[in-house]
């Protein structure tokens, strides 16, 4: 019965976690929002003290329970490790090694190293919460809208509107290789050995075991009933039953329960922390070494502050459009509601869970080395309309703060740069106008290239006062490849 509830709890959790990731209408977050603020490291760096301790408290108590229940990645490894028992049908496929601590709380010191030294890329590698958000959102959400697609297509020829279709595309390929990467590891992995990442490499798992080796209620193998079967070791995905001296490595076990499902000889109990000891655990009496730097290193992690735009293919059904070019940005641009370069980037997991929910395909994850898999904007699929606030709403880790329609109106994230030779009344003779037309702040006037001739072509002037950085002058410039104006960032926003 245990175990049925774990899985049901999981189920309940995996699956509205992976639709944030694919859905493209907003409508799961609505409902299910809350669930991606929960995870572990984005609590952390948003500051949200009370439900850090709301985690701990459940894993003093319970154990890692957030790990098989909680933490997407942590399910996902059992799903794979599910399907090749399936393939080999064979349950009993696992056995007891001893840990390495040194592996463990070497990755962990790196960790969080790099959290306090702003390397959030390197951190974000190891985060669980934003390595299955990389896959799903990489991986996952091009087959869900392929799918999609193929719905609304076919909906479409039965005279049905109730789908409509979507844009597929790469949004960076180092963000993609590295997503693959990140899967193919991890599915060897937990093909082979279960929960070998969450209990050899995750940082939020070392942080977690630690806490559970003071778990209150945990499953115990009483030595007088142990018929030395060896099934509950051989089930043990992680690998932390040493059937032969009958104890438990509580900073592995991740609570899943499966041990206590197979014992045929009601030799393991859930039992409360107090009732009764095993006696490998009373005698060992060993002390822990690195027990006061592991507390060190978790207090210094615990505070580590830390609507839809379709893309125009043809120019009146004829004429294919050539695809716009990225500009050479000397400043990226950050969303509204980040507030500064430094910030967001301290802030920030990684995780795309902005870059799935964006609506207006602005958002995308930045090839720059030192930016790498962090969300920035650009303009060439979609500008940041003014009334959209999608990704302030769904970021879990306070990188991207709440912004209201008000404020996002007046937030200057950087200004546009006109560049004259590729402005199309120049360089064609012909008016144009689209930038100032479409400004939604007005910051773009229109005025005759030759002061001495009122009839002369007509360019535009930029009040960098007015502007707030949308994108949209740039998003609509007919110019091809390279608009002839486009918008840099501001490492600090400002407020007009």
């Amino acid at each position: 019965m245990l175990r049925k509830t774990r899985l049901a709890l999981a189920i309940l959790f995996f699956a509205p976690i992976t639709l944030l990731f694919l859905d493209f209408t907003g409508t799961v977050h609505a409902w299910f929002g809350w669930m991606a603020k929960i995870q572990f490291l984005p609590a952390v760096l948003a500051l949200n003290v009370g439900l850090i301790a709301l985690l701990v408290i459940l894993t003093i108590v319970f154990g890692r329970v957030y790990c098989s229940i909680i933490c997407p990645l942590g399910v996902f490894q059992d799903v794979i490790s599910w399907l090749n028992g399936r393939r080999k049908k064979k349950k009993y496929r696992f056995s007891y090694s001893p840990a390495k601590p040194w592996l463990r709380y070497g990755i962990l010191a790196l960790f969080i190293i790099a959290l306090t030294t702003g390397a959030g890329s390197f951190a974000a590698l190891l985060a669980p919460y934003s390595s299955y958000g990389r896959i799903a959102g990489n991986l996952f959400a091009p087959i869900y809208r392929w799918g999609n697609n193929l719905i609304a297509h076919i909906a479409e020829r039965v005279g049905s509107y109730a789908f409509y279709e979507t844009d597929v595309w790469m949004k960076s390929l180092p963000t993609f290789i590295i997503a693959v990467v990140t899967f193919v590891v991890l599915a060897i992995l937990a093909w082979r050995n279960g929960r070998t990442y969450c209990n050899t490499v995750c940082p939020v798992g070392t942080v977690l075991g630690f806490l559970s080796r003071f778990s209150l209620l945990r499953p115990v193998l009483d030595s007088e009933k142990c018929r030395h079967c060896s099934l509950c070791s051989r089930r043990c995905k992680a690998a932390c039953i040493d059937y032969r001296n009958h104890s438990i490595d509580y900073s592995r076990c991740v609570a899943c329960m499966d041990c206590i499902d197979t014992c045929k000889h009601d030799a393991l109990h859930l039992q409360w922390r107090w009732k009764t000891r095993n006696k490998t655990e009373a005698t060992s009496g060993h002390t822990d070494t690195s027990r006061r730097s592991f507390l060190t290193a978790t207090a210094i992690l615990a505070t580590t502050a830390t609507l839809k735009a379709q893309q125009k293919k043809v120019d009146g059904g004829l004429a294919v459009i050539e695809d716009k070019k990225i500009p050479v940005r000397a400043t990226p641009i950050e969303p509204p509601g980040s507030w500064s370069a430094r910030d967001f980037a301290r802030h920030c997991t990684a995780c795309q869970l902005c870059v799935s929910a964006c609506p207006n395909n602005v958002l995308r994850p930045s090839s720059d080395p030192a930016r790498l898999m962090q969300p920035e904007m650009s303009y060439e699929r979609g500008y940041c309309r003014p009334e959209c606030t999608r990704c302030s709403e769904v970021c879990p880790a306070g990188a991207i703060r709440p912004i209201t329609v008000a404020d996002k109106s007046s937030t200057r994230i950087g200004h546009a740069v006109w560049v004259r030779k590729n402005c199309i009344p120049l360089t064609d003779g012909a008016e144009c106008g689209n930038c100032a037309r479409h400004c939604p702040s007005g910051a773009i006037l229109m005025v005759p290239h030759d002061s001495g001739n009122p009839e002369s072509v007509r360019i535009p002037v930029i009040n960098a006062g007015r502007c707030i950085g949308c994108g949209a002058c740039e998003n609509l410039c007919p110019a091809r490849p390279f608009s002839a104006i486009y918008v840099e960032g501001h490492t600090m926003h400002s407020i007009m």
